[in-house]
């Protein structure tokens, strides 16, 4: 896997004239001569452009007080406001798509930063690596501009969307990084808070819906999964990955969840607005978190991406019809060290969002990293729902200046030997039950199971201890003929709640003891809720 090369460019106001004046400057450059400065004004243009585009794409406005639904809120128009021009393809909306990007780049991009983006380019492509482009946008006016559609000229792909380009955007004066490592899989937790409109998820006498938010839950899950459901394709084998659900849970459960679980992705769906401090999130009608209550958790319990399904999410409040600085949810986590957070510039719909988690959630588990899974929904958005169409245009991705976007380790191509060491006949191994792609081999020696990153299966289950179990073999001789050997298959439990063994019917508890394994043995580590597991000897049955 390349490691990507290097390049961060800041963006702040110099006045507050009728034609704003912004100083462009390189932060980041893999080659000293590139961290260079531009001034430049913002032109008539470019405004007039972005005012088209809030027309026709956009919401008419936020809500100025919290408990505004979304769905209350004009939608974007659709259709084409004129007609498209005799013998072309595009529609109005499409030049409009097409001219902003390339206004965008051309402003950005524009004398010496234009320079400093090229050599950079060329060092990543002669070193075979991506170029990791990342945008810090300190003026929270310019926050709302889709700066992902940004395109060097009419006809080329946009910048978000190139495979040879990373690009995120970032935000200055965020505290230190805490060590993230490497995981060795996915483990999600899925919140559904409140719908966007209240009332939309209940019965006939008002009350919330709870078997409604429950189907739509195991949806998302299933989704996030990989799994087949109306129409969604099957994911490829790629790393483990679990989804533990909570439906609009109350504040206090919803941090000891996070503090139980040793979750590296937070997913939320639900409602959500603009506010000081980060926005709200509404886990119930009145239960709401704001953008600093949730990051203390977030970033206690090392959860290395946040992902918000809910309106706004890559929005500043606004106070007196101004943007406040640092006031995005997605702002606020990165401030408080959250590595990397998803969320949306405006509102988008449940089919446009649910197509984007299908493909990001594989791209993840396939070890992409955090961008470049973000650019790979990005593409298929654009593909199912067109270019001239915002919906690929909406998810924004938030990354720390001092993460690199991976926190998935490579898959094993090969297990470690001793010289001359032979792996017994048949090759064992545990798996996950109804998930048949989870496959752990005992090519020899000792497999250990425990929560630890250091185990050869990792099961971060809050029950589970941290060198929890060894599954090995041991060979003996017959007396009759000494040359010839059997192989025995044990698992030891080292750990402090002990394993379910599923032995003759019945579950059995092993605590600090060895048992012996047969085929199809079930296991559950640590607890009877616990991952169900099976033990399997490849070429029996």
């Amino acid at each position: 896997m390349s490691e990507p090369t290097h390049l961060r460019i800041a963006i702040e106001r110099l006045s507050t004239a009728d034609t704003p004046h912004y100083a462009i400057w390189v932060v980041d450059a893999p080659y000293p001569g590139g961290y260079v400065h531009h001034d430049r004004p913002w032109t008539d243009e470019l405004e007039q452009i972005w005012a088209t585009w809030l027309d026709l794409f956009s919401l008419r406005g936020l809500p100025q007080v919290p408990h505004v639904p979304s769905a209350y809120v004009p939608q974007f128009v659709a259709a084409d406001p004129t007609p498209a021009e005799p013998g072309t393809k595009r529609g109005y909306t499409g030049r409009l798509m097409q001219t902003l990007g390339v206004r965008l780049w051309q402003w950005l991009f524009d004398g010496v930063i234009k320079r400093s983006l090229d050599q950079s380019l060329g060092i990543a492509m002669g070193q075979g690596n991506p170029l990791s482009l990342c945008l810090d946008i300190r003026d929270p006016d310019l926050i709302r501009l889709p700066w992902e559609i940004m395109q060097p000229q009419t006809g080329r792909q946009a910048m978000s969307l190139n495979e040879h380009i990373r690009f995120s955007r970032t935000t200055s004066d965020v505290d230190p990084l805490a060590d993230v490592g490497l995981d060795p899989g996915l483990k999600i937790l899925l919140v559904l808070g409140e719908p966007d409109v209240p009332g939309q998820e209940t019965n006939a006498r008002g009350i919330p819906d709870t078997l409604q938010l429950e189907t739509e839950a195991q949806l998302l899950k299933r989704v996030l999964l990989g799994e087949s459901t109306s129409g969604l394709t099957q994911r490829r084998a790629a790393a483990p990955c679990q989804v533990d659900v909570l439906v609009r849970p109350r504040a206090a459960g919803l941090v000891k969840t996070l503090e139980q679980g040793a979750y590296n992705v937070f997913f939320y769906a639900g409602h959500g607005v603009p506010a000081p401090d980060g926005g709200l999130i509404f886990l119930q009608a009145e239960s709401t978190l704001n953008g600093t209550e949730l990051a203390q958790v977030l970033t206690r319990n090392r959860v290395k991406l946040a992902v918000f399904n809910t309106c706004w999410g890559a929005q500043p409040d606004q106070q007196q019809q101004s943007a406040m600085p640092r006031s995005s949810l997605a702002e606020v986590l990165l401030h408080h060290g959250v590595p990397a957070v998803i969320a949306m510039r405006d509102s988008i719909s449940d089919d446009e969002a649910l197509s984007f988690i299908q493909i990001f959630a594989q791209a993840l588990a396939e070890r992409q990293p955090v961008d470049r899974a973000v650019a790979i929904a990005r593409q298929h958005l654009l593909t199912v729902y067109k270019f001239n169409q915002p919906a690929w245009t909406l998810p924004v991705l938030y990354r720390h200046p001092d993460f690199d976007s991976q926190f998935l380790a490579k898959e094993d191509t090969d297990i470690t030997r001793l010289p001359g060491e032979l792996s017994p006949s048949p090759i064992a191994a545990i798996r996950a039950v109804g998930e048949p792609h989870l496959v752990w081999y005992l090519y020899g020696g000792t497999l250990k199971v425990g929560r630890r990153p250091e185990n050869d299966v990792v099961i971060p289950e809050p029950w589970v201890s941290g060198s929890h179990a060894e599954i090995f073999y041991r060979q003996s001789s017959h007396d009759e003929d000494p040359s010839t050997e059997t192989v025995a298959y044990y698992l030891k439990d080292n750990s402090r709640y002990g394993t379910f063994c599923f032995l003759e019917d019945e579950w059995r508890h092993v605590h600090r003891r060895e048992i012996g394994l047969e085929m199809g043995t079930q296991l559950r580590f640590g607890s009877p809720q616990g991952r169900l597991m099976e033990f399997v000897i490849e070429g029996q049955s």
